[in-house]
């Protein structure tokens, strides 16, 4: 691994434990056993290395969509993948949270450039799960009370919810909890 992307992970672990705030270049050159020269002359700013990891996240969820895409559309399962994807994270504790869920809630902090990353990234996820609500329901899989559009937002709030309640109560059962709510409420009876 190079060293640009051992930084870029060791970022992303102190984002997902502390936040960007948390952070410190001192922190990465400990963690990745360099100097601070060494991360500026990669990541200028602190902000270029947090925009590093929140594109290689979103390239990371642009890459399984379009994996998703390819097989055959059973709009349950997609779903299921993701919030199975965080499930598996935060059991094993190999990224409690997502990343863009903790730059979200310093957002008011952040510099405008990674503050429109972590926006980016947002569209990105609410326009796919829209997309997956919105042909589920036309083949019947689901129920929608609302718009696509909203059923997506509530979506994604309960998600990030149940990833902090279960980061509050340390119990990644929380999470499952949480999510399996939202898809008892989605699922067309049959």
């Amino acid at each position: 691994m190079s060293t640009q992307q051992k930084l870029i992970e060791s970022a992303r672990r102190l984002i997902q434990s502390r936040g960007y705030n948390g952070f410190s270049y001192a922190d990465v050159a400990d963690e990745v056993q360099v100097r601070k020269a060494s991360i500026h002359h990669h990541f200028p700013a602190k902000s270029d290395l947090a925009r590093a990891v929140i594109e290689e996240s979103r390239a990371y969820f642009v890459d399984a969509v379009q994996t998703l895409a390819s097989g055959p559309f059973d709009p349950m399962t997609q779903l299921r993948m993701y919030t199975g994807y965080w499930e598996k994270c935060i059991v094993d504790d190999s990224a409690p949270f997502c990343v863009a869920g903790m730059l979200a809630s310093e957002l008011p902090t952040l510099p405008d450039d990674l503050a429109d990353s972590v926006h980016q990234h947002f569209r990105d996820l609410s326009r796919w799960v829209e997309l997956v609500l919105t042909r589920g329901a036309q083949e019947g899989c689901f129920v929608l009370e609302r718009s696509a559009r909203q059923e997506a937002e509530t979506f994604m709030a309960t998600v990030y919810g149940g990833m902090m309640m279960a980061r509050a109560f340390r119990d990644p059962k929380v999470f499952c909890d949480i999510v399996e709510g939202v898809f008892r409420r989605l699922a067309a009876p049959g």
